[in-house]
């Protein structure tokens, strides 16, 4: 890290008998804090906007820092900074602000520990012994309750989460006794900080994924049961965390460093210093929102570490899922790698290993995909390979891919290298003999060193759907055949080395309606649909019995990379399947084979009686039959998981 005094703590510095603002503005004539005694609704920086209670002049203390004191109690106090410059004054929400008012128009001073609920730092955070041992499940808040049939009563908030008992007009579980239903072990919540474009004043009718950040530091507010108080999104996010903590899952932020959603309060504290410029003049724009900020500077690198830090601390926050990571240099990662070690190892960090377009950061600095060796072995990248090998590229919504090659152009070569790019996700993008790397197609090399650098998927926010990809592939298919690709996909994500992902409501055939870009969509087409779970109980049953199996039998989550190499064994296999062996020593043996074509294939297999764990109809621990070895005829659009007989204590 470059040599600069990084000012130790920032922000507004809560004790009963005074408060202490700290806050970095080089270059400015004259810095004030403006107090008023609630959060406005008004833009805070409107020239003719309300006059504050009291302006406080704060005073530079070297290297580009401001601070003043102000006694008294200030618990609960709204605060703007006033930043002066060749004459012209611009306000600014400190960027280090905690809490914010409504639609975070103004930070707050706030009394931390009075927001902790009952017994929220006395209880662990659930085990987790390695990253490979999460199985992700991805959701937006306001999705999970947001349908009528959800059985929530607070739909579309943060306690939302909270509520066990909630049923669909069937009496089936929905919301959070669905997800324990599902036995996953992280909950991956979209951007959850406080977001631009919805107006918590009024968020009904209003939807955003949330990647236009505006307050790192504070909750989303259209979130919380009370937005004009600050205080109050802090604590239902405690609430939450607590909540699912106390029913053993694990929670995971989405969070946007790469850009601000404007030039943002950064600009006007610090001009020049938080975002890249082209040599050319203007903001580098790698993000495709009209900036990105430049986390290889010494106060952005500081403030990405100390928000990540801060909300793995002050919230529990167990992970931390990075937008557009290439975006980020290599070393910022590693150091918060390294931050968030000192508060709990288990802290599970992934992210896209991708930019949305070219950057002024040199390419061999960027977090990217390709550069995962020099990152951290405990920060990961989605597997874009995996995904669109699976099921066909993301971009092109008609073409097909392993799972539904049968309806796609097909040849040999073509469905061999689908063949490969599932086969490199199985074996988590680590160095395997059984993998022609020179036949991935968006991948030169292996790119993980061991599998916790590798996240499996087929589905996301982004994008279409599972099922709704599955439906542009092959729009004339019977719900029957969507269904066997579908479970084939789950299968092949679930039993692969490396950490699974998946969307909320992939398990129950979720859709979109094919809108690909949903993130300002409506209710009607973001919602999980809980009346889909009552069609599709057994997609669902089947995801929960993969889960189960893996998180059963060790040997489907192996945490190094020689391990994956010395017990996973592929098979001799027509194109368009995939077979292999897994020695699960001490456990059972495995057979594994997907079978992604339009039709049955006979696969060579070791001697032996094996039992059936998974077929193209069921998946779980109980065996639906026993077969001979030697060969074994795989139906179309189906997976076969075999377990040595007599081997696997049930």
């Amino acid at each position: 890290m470059k040599h600069i005094d990084t000012g130790g703590v920032l922000g507004a510095l809560y004790s009963p008998k005074k408060t202490v603002f700290r806050v970095w503005a080089p270059g400015a004539d004259a810095l004030e804090t403006l107090l008023y005694d609630h959060g406005g609704e008004q833009f805070a920086g409107d020239p003719a906007g309300e006059k504050p209670l009291s302006t406080v002049s704060l005073t530079p203390s070297g290297g580009g820092f401001w601070e003043g004191e102000i006694p008294g109690n200030l618990k609960n106090t709204y605060y703007v900074y006033a930043v002066t410059r060749e004459g012209l004054t611009k306000q600014a929400v400190d960027p280090y602000a905690r809490a914010v008012g409504v639609n975070g128009m103004r930070g707050m001073v706030i009394d931390l520990p009075a927001t902790d609920p009952p017994g929220f730092r006395e209880r662990k955070r659930p085990p987790l012994a390695a990253p490979t041992d999460a199985v992700i499940y991805e959701l937006h808040v306001r999705d999970l309750s947001a349908h009528p049939q959800s059985g929530i009563s607070r739909r579309g908030k943060f306690l939302g989460l909270t509520e066990g008992g909630a049923k669909n007009a069937e009496g089936l579980s929905t919301g959070l006794d669905h997800i324990l239903e599902l036995g996953v072990t992280h909950i991956h919540l979209l951007p959850s900080f406080d977001f631009k474009t919805v107006d918590e004043a009024a968020p009904e009718g209003q939807f955003n994924w949330g990647y236009d950040p505006q307050n790192y530091n504070a909750p989303e507010g259209s979130y919380s049961t009370d937005p004009f108080h600050g205080e109050t999104r802090v604590r239902e996010f405690k609430l939450m965390v607590q909540a699912l903590h106390e029913r053993g899952l694990r929670v995971v932020m989405d969070v946007v460093y790469n850009h601000t959603d404007d030039i943002s309060n950064f600009e006007i504290l610090a001009p020049g210093r938080y975002y890249r410029m082209k040599r050319t003049g203007g903001y580098s724009d790698g993000s495709g929102c009209g900036n990105e900020t430049a986390s290889e500077q010494p106060m952005m690198r500081k403030f990405i570490l100390d928000s990540v830090c801060y909300w793995a601390k002050e919230y529990l926050v167990d992970g931390f899922r990075f937008d557009l990571m290439g975006l980020h240099d290599i070393e910022t990662m590693n150091l918060i790698r390294e931050g968030l070690d000192k508060i709990d190892p288990g802290i599970i960090i992934y992210g896209e290993g991708w930019a949305a377009g070219d950057s002024v950061l040199p390419e061999e600095q960027r977090a990217l995909k390709a550069n995962a060796p020099a990152l951290h072995p405990r920060i990961a990248c989605f597997s874009d390979d995996m995904r669109d090998g699976v099921k066909g590229s993301v971009f092109y919504a008609s073409q097909g891919g392993f799972i539904n090659s049968g309806a796609a152009e097909s040849s040999h070569e073509r469905a061999g290298d689908r063949d490969e790019d599932v086969k490199f996700g199985i074996a988590a993008a680590v160095e395997h003999p059984g993998v022609d790397v020179q036949k991935v197609r968006y991948s030169a090399s292996f790119w993980a060193k061991e599998p916790s650098q590798a996240v499996n998927y087929v589905s996301a926010h982004d994008n279409l759907t599972l099922w709704d990809k599955l439906t542009a592939v092959s729009p004339g298919a019977d719900e029957e055949t969507l269904l066997r690709q579908n479970k084939l996909a789950a299968a092949i994500v679930l039993t692969s080395q490396g950490i699974p992902f998946f969307q909320a409501g992939e398990e129950m055939a979720r859709t979109k309606g094919g809108d690909e870009n949903s993130y300002r969509s409506p209710d009607s087409v973001n919602r999980l649909d809980w009346e889909r779970k009552s069609r599709f109980t057994g997609l669902v049953d089947y995801y929960r019995g993969l889960i189960a199996l893996r998180k059963r039998c060790a040997c489907f989550r192996l945490r190094s990379a020689q391990e994956i190499r010395e017990r996973l064994r592929f098979l001799s296999a027509d194109p368009g399947t995939i077979a292999y062996t897994l020695d699960g020593t001490p456990e059972a043996g495995f057979v594994i084979i997907f079978n992604g074509l339009a039709e049955a294939r006979r696969v060579d297999i070791p001697e032996g009686d094996w039992d059936v764990l998974v077929n193209g109809d069921h998946a779980g621990l109980r065996p639906l039959a026993r077969l001979a070895g030697g060969a074994v005829s795989v139906p179309a659009v189906s997976a076969l998981v075999l377990c040595n007989a007599h081997s696997l204590p049930l």
